[in-house]
């Protein structure tokens, strides 16, 4: 049903004359070292995507589907146990959302479907059918509240996710607060639901999360204020979360894990240019790297930690008009600390090209989280038109 839905939504898209409709390409230049923990191996290889949408809208109605060509060039890659482990993850849905990798002599290629949805919208409704982006949850590093589309921080583009396959109805109570439900269809067509009401009570936006499905229960909150006149924006958020996780490499052995986690933080933005983010995240069970390695098509994955406790803190400054930079900084507190940090800069050249150079530094014992990895560099360049 909901593959037929997201080929009509393409259908309808490609008939508009009117449509915006949109291109740009991103092609990144990588070296990182293997996801195996203490190998000393380096991967270079380029990664290229062509992204292509269009939008429609008429009275209330809307539809988007977005669409990417990706490539990957490197030997050396493309033929690693690394590069296959990257190529398990799929998106949760009913149907592929990607066509089958074609291997030519130093690369693989392939098309997939990003986003594809349609759907109604007025001042007190809002309805979307397809291939979506759930959001839930206010922070700005870790989403504790959020199983259908976390971000991945350690990713290179963290906001990069998988589409969900439902439908989401959202109803406005008032100016100040909204119920909204979810109900999507999984891989192995079982489905997973949620519910939300979320409302600004006395000094802060104040929401309650549910979801569920069959290998997975979460009850969460939200809050977020401003602190005082001060201008500082500060948020939580936590779920309590009860899952079915893999024991064995091969899927044959579950276990049922229980846990709180939870997110604190706060954000800043001075008069001359410079934005500083702060987040704590704590959780009441971690997990080992095996965990996190075999669970790989887990609901929730991103919540698979292998420490209790960290902190991050985000630096970001706009030079000019042209040019901007970020630093972030993460701190994993475990029997042996380590840390994550990732310096990017940003040139804006126009409208239609950008660039940036980037860095994941990894430090540590060969033991810890962070230490036990390797570094990663990379440059991208986007063109859009």
């Amino acid at each position: 049903m909901l593959k037929n839905i997201l080929l009509f939504i393409l259908l309808t898209l490609m008939l508009q004359a009117d449509m915006d409709f949109r291109v740009e390409n991103s092609n990144f230049s990588i070296s990182q070292g293997s996801i195996v923990p203490n190998i000393d191996k380096r991967y270079e290889y380029n990664y290229d995507r062509l992204r292509v949408r269009g939008d429609y809208t008429q009275d209330n109605f809307f539809a988007t589907f977005i669409g990417d060509g990706v490539n990957y060039y490197g030997k050396t890659y493309v033929n690693s146990k690394d590069f296959g482990y990257t190529q398990l993850q799929e998106s949760d849905t009913p149907f592929k959302t990607k066509t089958h990798p074609h291997t030519y002599s130093n690369g693989v290629a392939f098309a997939k479907i990003y986003r594809a949805y349609g759907g109604y919208e007025d001042d007190k409704n809002r309805v979307v059918v397809g291939l979506q982006n759930i959001s839930m949850g206010v922070g700005l590093v870790w989403n504790p509240t959020n199983t259908f589309n976390p971000r991945n921080t350690y990713a290179i583009e963290p906001d990069e996710t998988f589409g969900v396959a439902g439908v989401s109805y959202t109803r406005h109570l008032n100016n100040t607060s909204h119920v909204r439900v979810v109900a999507s269809q999984k891989e192995d067509k079982s489905f997973k639901y949620a519910g939300q009401y979320k409302a600004f009570i006395d000094f802060a936006d104040i929401g309650i999360d549910i979801i569920s499905s069959d290998t997975t229960k979460m009850l969460g909150y939200e809050l977020e204020a401003n602190l005082a006149d001060t201008g500082i924006e500060v948020r939580s958020e936590g779920a309590y979360i009860k899952n079915r996780l893999y024991k064995d490499a091969l899927h044959l052995q579950t276990e049922d894990v229980e846990f709180f986690q939870g997110i604190v933080g706060a954000n800043y933005g001075f008069t001359n240019g410079i934005s500083l983010v702060f987040e704590a995240l704590y959780s009441s069970q971690d997990f080992s790297y095996e965990d996190i390695l075999i669970n790989y098509d887990s609901e929730i994955l991103t919540k698979l930690v292998y420490s209790k406790f960290y902190t991050a803190l985000n630096l970001s400054y706009t030079f000019n008009i042209f040019l901007d930079g970020s630093l972030t900084y993460i701190e994993s507190f475990n029997d042996e600390n380590s840390r994550f940090v990732s310096p990017t800069l940003t040139y804006t050249l126009n409208d239609y090209n950008s660039f940036i150079l980037g860095a994941m530094l990894l430090g540590g014992k060969d033991t810890s989280e962070f230490g036990m990895l390797e570094n990663t560099y990379f440059f991208k360049y986007t063109l859009s038109f």
